[in-house]
């Protein structure tokens, strides 16, 4: 009988945050796939976790991934886990998924820490609906992406480097407006987490005055809906049919 794979959060911050079910899969996985064995052998050893540990990231997946899969094929359940947040959320995870769930192995994902839903919570922005979008390509396609999002009318979400912070809300002042609303958490769940509100203009002015260490999510204010678009899209006195 095939086993199972596990995807498993661990915190983005404070140790505590781990869940008790997380624990208990992690105990009884015959084998745990980690981003870094080094960071995650911290964790391990803080719930008194032994089991098997090898490294999966993402300069190895496209090489282990198919080994894996025919080791959960052969009866073994494996727990996969990242550095921090949830595998597959800007951390590797999304490979070994899709090929277990093509095979028709059972995946399983637990509930758990991920950054970027304090950071929306927090922000005092519109949380109802998102665009998580993580990390920006660094070059090639970032102009035509930050063009596009330019008319996003939700909330948007993006994972930074501290060392590019200011380079990044620079842009999305030429591109989104130096008036949106906008909120940098920093060092979510940690002792020292902190998280600046205002404009984007304000933001960006905090941050070059104040250098940024830490995790950063960058939390942007939707574009205001254009309501004359709209009406030319359903003619005039039409209005959009509500879905019940």
């Amino acid at each position: 009988m095939a086993g199972k794979l596990y995807i498993v959060p661990t915190p983005v911050g404070n140790l505590e945050d781990m869940t008790f079910r997380a624990v208990q899969v992690l105990k009884e996985a015959d084998l745990i796939l980690a981003e870094d064995t080094r960071t995650s052998s911290v964790l391990l050893k803080r719930y008194d976790i032994h089991r098997p540990l090898q490294s999966h990231h993402k300069f190895n997946e496209h090489q282990t991934v198919q080994l894996v899969k025919e080791r959960i094929l052969g009866g073994l359940n494996v727990a996969l886990i990242s550095d921090a947040g949830t595998p597959g959320i800007s951390d590797p995870g999304f490979l070994l998924a899709r090929t277990c769930a093509e095979e028709g192995i059972e995946v399983q994902t637990l509930p758990g820490a991920t950054a970027c839903i304090p950071a929306i919570v927090s922000s005092g922005l519109p949380c109802d609906r998102f665009a998580f979008e993580g990390f920006l390509p660094q070059k090639k396609g970032r102009q035509t992406m930050l063009t596009a999002l330019a008319e996003e009318t939700r909330t948007m979400i993006f994972y930074e480097s501290p060392y590019r912070l200011v380079k990044t809300l620079e842009q999305f002042i030429q591109f989104f407006g130096p008036e949106r609303r906008c909120s940098v958490a920093r060092e979510i769940s940690k002792l020292h987490e902190t998280h600046h509100r205002g404009t984007l203009a304000e933001v960006c002015e905090y941050f070059r005055q104040n250098e940024p260490k830490g995790e950063i999510v960058i939390v942007v204010a939707g574009a205001v809906p254009d309501k004359s678009a709209k009406k030319k899209r359903y003619g005039r006195g039409e209005e959009e049919e509500e879905l019940g």
